[in-house]
């Protein structure tokens, strides 16, 4: 597994005090989006084709942290848009680690070299580096010609320096099986703690619609991948999650464990739908329909199985009996024979 056992444990301990508490629906991971502006154009983005005004907006360190608090959750992920074009990235991280948060700030990695001096390495932050696949296919992918050369000289920088690395990575339609395997072995190579690896959700407003995947092209793809795992690869990732990728589990997703901030307020149900705003994370729990989102409930939802919708509930089958974390255990140990 790439995750320190630290992490696992605070997790763990969080889960297992909501549950005694009789709580129904808690967050896992806070999605944060302090802004939507970018340097990349990613044809498979839906999450910048906003007008300039909407761009130039941006959350303050405070809104963040009181987000944090509100929420409650261990985690906080900071996608975007791109968070290191936020002028104050590095003090509402270093307020986040105050609060003993564990934060994933995401990253193209464009900027990270220039930004780097502006953040202290810690057990708390991580910087998930956006890597599509190997040279030629990250490339293609955020449409910029050398931006893979970039990110891997960043990474080795951060890691050089005693930062958590991670990265993050989405497939689509495209992807190749032997290439994706080779990429897995090139991020080993250089070092990272742990991959996360999700399908592409198909954004509407995304310029490429050819390349989102539908269920069955999900379950087979990740079953080439993931099949005759190699014991180097280590994934940031619930080993339930990825048994669910590649179709050995059945999951309904659990929008309220990635819930997500913004610009806009706290958005209604998930990180991939917008049904609505809210001002508070109560009233998102309170007001929102939640039985009409899913698998066979809502349309955008028919082809989803992306990690923010499922992950939490795989967490939630782990810690949710004794078979689940039999299942847990048994996945991480040989994750082959399953």
């Amino acid at each position: 597994m790439g995750v320190p056992f630290s992490q696992m444990m605070t997790v763990a301990g969080y889960v297992l005090s909501q549950k005694s508490k009789g709580v129904k629906r808690y967050p896992l991971v806070l999605m944060l989006e302090p802004l939507f502006r970018c340097n990349l154009a990613c044809a498979g983005c839906g999450k910048i084709q906003y007008p300039e005004h909407v761009l130039d907006r941006r959350l303050t360190p405070e809104q963040c942290w009181v987000a944090a608090e509100e929420c409650g959750a261990p985690i906080v992920s900071i996608p975007g848009g791109e968070p290191l074009i936020h002028p104050e990235m590095s003090e509402i991280v270093q307020g986040l680690v105050r609060r003993r948060k564990f934060v994933y700030l995401c990253t193209n990695a464009i900027l990270l070299e220039r930004k780097m001096d502006e953040y202290e390495p810690s057990d708390r932050l991580i910087f998930s580096i956006h890597m599509d696949g190997l040279r030629e296919e990250h490339d293609l992918a955020v449409c910029r010609d050398g931006v893979y050369d970039v990110a891997t000289k960043a990474i080795k920088s951060a890691l050089k320096r005693g930062f958590r690395v991670t990265t993050n990575t989405t497939l689509f339609n495209d992807a190749n099986p032997p290439r994706v395997r080779a990429f897995f072995d090139e991020m080993m190579d250089l070092g990272v703690e742990g991959m996360m690896i999700s399908p592409g959700y198909s954004y509407e407003k995304a310029p490429d619609q050819h390349g989102f995947l539908k269920r069955q092209r999900t379950r087979q793809l990740f079953s080439d991948l993931l099949g005759k795992r190699k014991r180097r690869w280590r994934f940031n990732q619930s080993p339930l999650f990825l048994e669910f990728l590649m179709g050995k589990r059945d999951y309904q997703c659990t929008p309220w464990g990635n819930p997500t901030y913004n610009i806009f307020g706290w958005q209604k149900p998930c990180y991939l739908l917008q049904d609505g705003y809210v001002s508070s994370f109560k009233e998102l729990l309170e007001t929102t329909e939640w039985d009409r989102y899913g698998v066979g409930r809502h349309e955008q939802c028919r082809d989803c199985m992306v990690h923010c919708g499922f992950e939490a509930s795989a967490v939630e089958e782990t810690f949710g009996s004794w078979s689940g974390l039999a299942g847990t255990v048994r996945a991480m140990l040989f994750p082959n024979t399953t």
